[in-house]
């Protein structure tokens, strides 16, 4: 018999243990797993030993999910670098009905400036706007769905600067704590039992205080039942509150329970309804169009008191405009704008990608057969991102996650090789769903991924790895080799030649740029911030001597002046 709980309350205990499951109810679930981890581990052994052997030095470690996400993180930086902007103009017209002031876009997007300046000109000499038609309707924007772990992943992330890694580490605590149901979910719904306690919950953040007002207004109204689907809970339901209200918890778990417990709240709030009207305009031969809307019913948003955002054409409200109206143009302007490439991948928006492989796929039946497939799971994604991190092929500037030069190396080797296909990973992922779901066998899988892995292989082993950055140097000591850098030493890519420099001297870093100049003029400038031995600090150059030994060089003292 087996014990199943989704939180470690007093209560969810007793009950699991009065309710205690079959064993073999969760033999697939076994296989599943053990499938995962013995794929993960034969191929990641195969494909870092054969790219290690073929780069000829250093380890450079490859992995059936982290190296898919690798290549996401590399081909998004390498578009957003390469990216060419390339400029347009529109017009933006101010104008007003009944006492209230607007403004509205050209629907035209002109490439030549000149042929906007010529636009701008008629609508000057038009003088006034045509309301050519205008479009109101209702709009009702359903609460969002519970929290599973990457959607929490995403939204700390997004709001609160966390890593995935970390807010899977105070969610964790969370649980132990009692307080949070458990984390490792990839469900965003509950099921009809759990839904029947749920009126309790939001009853008892009537006593927490970032809550009170709205759980006490909440209280006793019939609740939202979209999260509420037996058919869609996995192994473990949504992330929700315990029976248990927190007591003392640090300022990370307490923003982290706070997410949650507030998205409890919208989800199992009323629908925000809004009144949106669409209005074109014309003048001269132009088209210009302004939305604007009005909140009729606040519902979930009134949670945390968040308004959305709208498009630059947007207004807040807009007059009520009748269709064969003129309006006076009171001012007219050209905008010169410039197309944007897709932003750099934050820990949010790879979250994202990693959970959704298989949605930008061209292929129909491709994408089809994917769709609720992703790489990684819930549990597994943060590591993976905070593997990329460890191994020293990504670095974080700001919220960006971007590539260094060893990270770029490995990508540009492997990113059309098959351990880096998207594709393939999301149908291993699915494959592995289906021996959860019972419908595959796991030796059928097995054996798959053993092909696999010899193609991975013989694939690697046929490739050549540098990483150089884009400046470097040739060898003194053998004439042949060229000075390679990589995270902890630099080194001659002739693999006869002993040359090695180590990056930490007496506890500070040396640059490419002090390596070379060493390697070069066998001399650097004055290099300031050395720690000795006694932890006392001294500036010094470094010399290369005739042995390729390096050694200190210290500055003349200055002779004190005479009395």
């Amino acid at each position: 018999m087996r014990l199943w709980i989704s939180s470690l309350t007093d209560k969810a205990i007793r009950e699991g243990l009065e309710n205690l499951q079959p064993g073999e109810r969760y033999d697939n679930l076994y296989l599943s797993a053990k499938s995962r981890s013995e794929a993960d581990w034969l191929i990641g052994i195969n494909a870092t030993q054969a790219l290690s052997v073929a780069a000829g030095q250093g380890v450079f470690s490859l992995g059936r999910v982290q190296t898919p996400t690798l290549v996401m993180i590399c081909s998004r930086y390498l578009e957003n670098k390469n990216f060419v902007p390339a400029k347009f103009w529109q017009l933006k017209a101010a104008t007003a009905s009944g006492g209230i002031s607007f403004t509205a876009q050209s629907t035209a997007k002109w490439e030549q400036q000149p042929e906007a300046i010529a636009a701008l000109q008629r609508v000057k000499d038009a003088g006034q706007l045509a309301v050519k038609s205008v479009e109101r309707k209702e709009a009702n924007q359903e609460p969002p769905l519970l929290y599973d772990l990457t959607t929490l992943q995403k939204e700390a992330n997004t709001k609160l600067n966390f890593s995935a890694d970390k807010t899977l580490s105070v969610a964790q605590s969370l649980y132990e704590k009692k307080v949070m149901s458990y984390p490792r979910t990839g469900s965003r719904y509950i099921s009809e039992d759990v839904f029947d306690e749920m009126p309790e919950r939001v009853a008892l953040l009537g006593q927490y205080p970032r809550f009170a007002g709205y759980a006490a207004g909440l209280d006793g109204t019939p609740l939202n039942r979209r999260s509420v689907n037996d058919g869609k809970v996995t192994d473990h339901h949504a992330l929700i509150i315990t029976e248990n209200l927190p007591g003392e918890l640090s300022k990370d778990e307490r923003a982290v329970y706070e997410l949650v417990a507030g998205r409890m709240l919208e989800a199992f709030s009323g629908k925000c309804v809004k009144d949106v009207t669409t209005a074109i305009l014309s003048a001269g031969d132009t088209d210009f169009t302004v939305k604007g809307s009005v909140m009729k019913v606040t519902g979930w948003r009134a949670v945390f008191g968040e308004q959305e955002t709208g498009g630059d054409e947007e207004a807040a409200s807009l007059p009520p405009l009748q269709e064969g109206e003129s309006l006076p143009i009171s001012n007219v302007e050209l905008l010169e704008k410039q197309t944007k490439p897709k932003p750099l991948h934050t820990e949010s928006s790879l979250l994202a990608t990693m959970e959704n492989a298989g949605k930008e796929l061209e292929d129909a039946e491709l994408k089809a057969s994917l769709k609720d497939a992703g790489i990684g799971t819930p549990a597994t994604r943060a590591a993976i991102i905070e593997t990329l991190f460890t191994r020293q092929y990504i670095v974080r500037e700001k919220k960006n996650l971007v590539p260094t030069d060893k990270g770029l190396a490995v990508y540009k080797i492997v990113k059309d090789k098959k351990i880096a296909d998207v594709e393939m990973t999301g149908m291993w992922e699915t494959a592995l769903a289906k021996i959860e779901a019972g419908s595959m066998d796991a030796d059928t899988f097995r054996k798959g991924i053993e092909v696999y892995a010899t193609q991975i292989t013989a694939e690697l082993l046929s490739v050549q790895l540098s990483v150089a950055n884009g400046e470097t140097c040739s060898c003194p000591k053998c004439n042949n080799g060229r000075i390679l850098f990589y995270p902890k030493v630099a080194k001659c890519s002739n693999v006869d030649c002993t040359l090695t420099i180590f990056r930490n001297k007496c506890d500070k870093q040396l640059s490419d740029k002090q390596i070379i100049e060493l390697v070069t003029k066998r001399k650097t400038g004055l290099i300031k911030g050395f720690k000795g031995k006694n932890g006392k600090a001294f500036d010094a150059s470094l010399v290369l001597d005739e042995q390729f030994n390096i050694g200190f060089s210290f500055p003349e003292k200055k002779a004190k002046p005479k009395k």
